[in-house]
């Protein structure tokens, strides 16, 4: 068995700007690529739900194994280090929380999270590749593979053979994985895409809320356009990061489990479906994504809240005014509004001033808002429950094949696909 990665060992994958709070271009992008995936340099957070960031229950056609598939996606990360502490557990400050959201015409989903943090996970995913590496797997890294066919996969300009076929590209991958389904005549569907921005505040704001959930996840229907907009991916005292595509730029966060700064981030998103005749969400989604990486010059937009709803654009001036401190610095000062579609703009101006019901002063003036967060789902490839193709012998897992959009998701979509070809080859699995 052989795993082939574009990127980087786990313990050479470093991001410069976690120092600097300036981006240098590495290139492949340390956060996107290397051993652990894109969920590799994140904040490590487990979210221990069969429903948050996919359904598995669609393909173990049981919600009941899709629990068990949680437990044991989860079971195998302790085993590999993680620590046992586990957030949302407190139903007194759950039902609180719930019936404050309740309250603003917000939904909470009430979700157990692990937080392993950016700096232990590559203790975690070290002990993996360890455990591999004892049972004969080659791992090849900073090889980039050009090309699947089936039974064969073309590595640096060589052929190699292959009984079967995992492909787990990863967000990064997952253009050129759509390319190489096409080439193969894999079904493919367009999912809708998330397009808004990164919101800082003061720690202190966000506090009471994620004391009673790590990340917590709130859902909002806007008011003038009847539009889905959700916070994901919470950084507690974290860091805003810059992410680098092939065509532009965009933002993350990250959080430390010894290390803090003295804010907090999440992504504020934008659910947007198309329908016919343009159905290509990811295409819109880098559209918009190339528009905001020309408007910043390159770097990421970064404006105060107040600005954005005064209709002005924010200055270094105005930010320092504020009591907010930027954690990026590699960012242009701007108007988020000339990049973004009003439509989005209106919904997240919306949806900010509703969540400052259930949080107070997270939609302050001051309030900083970095553009553009877009999440660019890869475009869903069919499977049968066992991840299989309709090539054969081909499965598929993980975001980058559509059928994730997390790190517990995405590894137990792995699970079903080891097991459907340890199934169909005839092996004995060994769970050891």
């Amino acid at each position: 068995m052989t795993i082939v990665d574009w990127g980087n060992d786990i313990n050479k994958r470093y991001c410069p700007a976690t120092k600097t709070g300036k981006c240098i271009g590495c290139v492949p992008c340390h956060i996107m690529s290397g051993l652990g995936g894109a969920g590799g340099m994140s904040s490590g957070i487990l979210n221990l739900r069969y429903d948050i960031g996919g359904d598995l229950s669609k393909f173990t056609k049981s919600v009941e194994k899709a629990e068990e598939l949680v437990k044991e996606v989860d079971e195998i990360f302790v085993e590999n280090g993680a620590p046992k502490e586990v957030y949302g557990l407190d139903t007194a400050g759950i039902d609180e929380l719930a019936r404050k959201a309740a309250a603003a015409g917000i939904r909470f989903i009430p979700i157990p999270q692990r937080h392993i943090g950016s700096e232990y996970l590559p203790n975690v995913i070290n002990s993996i590749r360890q455990k591999l590496e004892k049972r004969g797997v080659k791992i090849l890294l900073n090889t980039r593979v050009e090309s699947i066919s089936p039974g064969k996969v073309v590595i640096n300009g060589s052929t190699v053979k292959a009984d079967y076929i995992l492909a787990a590209p990863g967000r990064v991958g997952a253009d050129w994985f759509a390319a190489q389904a096409r080439t193969l005549g894999l079904k493919l569907t367009h999912l809708p895409v998330d397009i808004g921005v990164r919101v800082e505040v003061p720690a202190v704001v966000y506090e009471p809320v994620v004391r009673v959930n790590r990340d917590p996840k709130f859902h909002i229907q806007t008011k003038t356009f009847d539009d889905f907009v959700r916070t994901f991916c919470t950084n507690a005292e974290g860091w805003v990061m810059e992410e680098r595509y092939d065509d532009h730029v965009g933002v993350n966060g990250q959080s430390l489990r010894n290390k803090k700064s003295k804010n907090t981030n999440f992504a504020f998103l934008v659910h947007v479906g198309l329908t016919q005749p343009v159905t290509d969400t990811n295409a819109y989604g880098r559209s918009i994504a190339y528009l905001a990486t020309t408007i910043g010059g390159g770097r990421p937009l970064i404006q105060r809240m107040g600005d954005l709803r005064a209709g002005r654009r924010s200055t270094w001036e105005r930010i320092e005014r504020g009591h907010v401190v930027p954690t990026l610095k590699s960012v242009t000062p701007g108007d988020i509004s000339m990049a973004l579609p009003g439509r989005i703009v209106t919904d997240i101006i919306e949806g900010l001033e509703r969540l400052d019901k259930v949080v107070p002063g997270v939609a302050s003036d001051s309030t900083l808002l970095y553009a553009p967060e877009v999440k660019l789902y890869a475009m869903q490839i069919n499977v049968d429950q066992n991840m299989e193709t309709s090539v054969p012998n081909l499965f598929v897992a993980g975001d980058g094949a559509g059928l994730s959009r997390g790190i517990v998701t995405a590894a137990a979509t792995g699970l079903l696909a080891a097991r459907g070809i340890i199934k169909k080859s005839g092996a004995e699995s060994h769970t050891s």
